[in-house]
Order: C-alpha cells, then sequence, then structure tokens
C-alpha cells in the first residue's frame, strides 16, 4: 500500500504541472465581482474607471426584464443605481477624467414594452427610442446627447473624452457614428445599407475604432477597423460570431468574443492587429464574452457563465502573451 505522503506528493506534482493548471496561462487571480445575492438576475458588459477602481455596468435586478446601470467599488459588495430604474438601459461608460458617465437608455419613450431576450440566440435589441444619455457618477443632471425614435447605443469616450462614438439606425440601416462629448458636431463613419455595423470603440491614439459588423456574411459577424477617412479592414474572417472587440491600451493588440468553439462556448481570443497573430485567451465550457481592458492594461474584466451558471463579472490580472509582441 502507498504511503499518504507519498499519495500526497504525487497529487501535488500532478497539480504542478497538469494541463488543467495552463488553460489560461494569461489570467491570473481570477475573481468573482457581482452576484446574485446583489440582487441581479445576470450581470455584465463592465467597464473600468480611469483609475481601475470602479466598474460601471449593467444588470438585470431580481424580477425584471431589463437592464439597469450600475457602479461598484472594486472591493464593495454594495452596487449603486445611476439609472432611472425605467425603460431598458444598456453600453454604460466613464469618461476619462471620471467626472462623468455616458450610458444608453430608453426610459423616455413614449411607451415602453419589456422585451424578453432569447437566450438561445446571440441578437442585440434594437430598442426604439433608445438614447445615448449623459450623467454625474451618481446618475445625477441626466442630459440627452441624442434624441428621436431610432436606436442610439454602444456608446464610448475617446482617451481624451472629447469624442464620443455610437451605434444608430436613424437612417434606416446600422451604422457608426461620432460625435462630440456634448452631443454635437455628429459625423457618420461607417456607410453600408442593411448591414449591422456597432461594437465601436476609439483606439488609444483616436485615429482608429473597431467595431464589428455582418456585412460580410449574414448571421455572423466579423472585427473590422477603421480608420477616420472609412478606409476599413477586416481583421477577422473566420465564419464564426466574432464582437465585442476592445483595445490594450497598448494600440496593437485587441481583445474579442468569438464563437469558433460553439454558441455556447463563446471565448476570448486576442489579436495583435499588425501581425494578425492571435492567442486564445480563455478556455472554459460556458461562456465567456464582453472583455475590457483597464486604462494601464494589467487587469481586465468580462462576463462569463463559469460561476453558478448565471451572467456575472469576472476580474482577473492580465499577462501578455510573448507571442502577441512580436512585430512584422
Amino acid at each position: 500500500m502507498w504511503h499518504p505522503l507519498f499519495f500526497s506528493i504525487c497529487l501535488n506534482l500532478f497539480l504542478a504541472y497538469s494541463p488543467l493548471q495552463s488553460l489560461e496561462p494569461f489570467l491570473k487571480d481570477i475573481k468573482q465581482i457581482t452576484f446574485p445575492d446583489m440582487g441581479f438576475e445576470k450581470a455584465g458588459e463592465a467597464y473600468f474607471s480611469f483609475d481601475s477602481k470602479t466598474i460601471i455596468f449593467q444588470a438585470i435586478p431580481k424580477g425584471e426584464k431589463n437592464y439597469q446601470i450600475y457602479t461598484l467599488q472594486l472591493g464593495e459588495k454594495t452596487p449603486a443605481l445611476v439609472s432611472t430604474g425605467k425603460g431598458s438601459c444598456t453600453c454604460a461608460f466613464f469618461r476619462p477624467d471620471g467626472k462623468k458617465i455616458i450610458f444608453a437608455s430608453s426610459h423616455s419613450a413614449p411607451t415602453f414594452e419589456k422585451i424578453e431576450k432569447n437566450e438561445d440566440k446571440y441578437v442585440w435589441d434594437l430598442t426604439p427610442y433608445m438614447n445615448i444619455y449623459e450623467a454625474n457618477l451618481d446618475g445625477s443632471e441626466l442630459k440627452p446627447l441624442t434624441s428621436g425614435p431610432a436606436y442610439h447605443a454602444e456608446c464610448a469616450y475617446s482617451s481624451d473624452g472629447s469624442e464620443i462614438v455610437y451605434a444608430s439606425n436613424e437612417t434606416g440601416s446600422m451604422n457608426l457614428y461620432t460625435m462630440n462629448a456634448d452631443g454635437s458636431n455628429v459625423r457618420q463613419i461607417t456607410h453600408t445599407d442593411y448591414s449591422y455595423n456597432g461594437g465601436p470603440f476609439f483606439s488609444p491614439s483616436g485615429s482608429h475604432i473597431i467595431f464589428r459588423t455582418d456585412r460580410s456574411q449574414k448571421d455572423f459577424l466579423q472585427i473590422y477597423l477603421t480608420d477616420r477617412k472609412g478606409q476599413e479592414l477586416q481583421l477577422t474572417d473566420n465564419g464564426a460570431v466574432n464582437w465585442a472587440p476592445y483595445w490594450h491600451p497598448n494600440g496593437k493588440v485587441i481583445v474579442y468574443t468569438t464563437s469558433i468553439h460553439g454558441h455556447h462556448q463563446y471565448e476570448l481570443y486576442l489579436m495583435n492587429i499588425e501581425t494578425g497573430i492571435e492567442c486564445r485567451l480563455t478556455e472554459s465550457p460556458s461562456f465567456d464574452g464582453l472583455p475590457v481592458f483597464n486604462a494601464i492594461g494589467d487587469l481586465i474584466l468580462w462576463t462569463s457563465k463559469r460561476g453558478d451558471g448565471s451572467c456575472q463579472i469576472f476580474l482577473a490580472n492580465f499577462i501578455m502573451p510573448d507571442i502577441l509582441n512580436q512585430t512584422r
């Protein structure tokens, strides 16, 4: 019979060198940030404040069917509601100076019908009268930056806080727009008919915008890059649903969500947009998506079902893979 000490040593060696320990080698100290006992059916799409101390995110309160916007101090357990509690909300973002937030909400719609999402399909509800609002950090002094019956959402600030990029179907097709942070000087960036263009984010330098689109093949999404003049570059072409791209602050690497492993196992991938080299970031049998980096690039937030099976927000220390630092 094996001695218990011998068995213990063998087990520790197995755990130390087991492939199971290296499935996600670029994520360290993974922590779940939101939980159902906070009063949420589910939570997701979180973004860091510039100082990485606070996150802003959307969550469905228990007993409700639509998202509201909350903030949460990292390390705390009590989220703060910053939207009105009415309508449907999405896509909240901190202004880089830490003094304002923006989010999209349909609370001002003339009539509002609650929308039940089909969890078996990954689609975005283009809620009418969805408009972008600016507010103080606590949700006070709410100010509309867009108006009208169209969908205006998927909004984010430029790194200097002077501009906002967003998606809208105000011309009948979903396209990308930019505007000044006060809502003035609206400029259309993409010009497609009968295509979806959305999920845009400015590059750290502000010279480019990354986004998702279905123009190459309906029912699939690919990641594209465009400059201010509309010169585009397709970054993914894999016959899958690729969405939620986000910039690492080095301006060369992006992280995005993909269904290449199946629609019930969305995973996160990294890509160096200069070399095209990719690297898998998550490996979980459930959903992983909507990743974002903090301003320094050493932390990452994402939405996952890896906890109790409900969508919740997770945080980890991020280690850049060496292969993504290579140049042409």
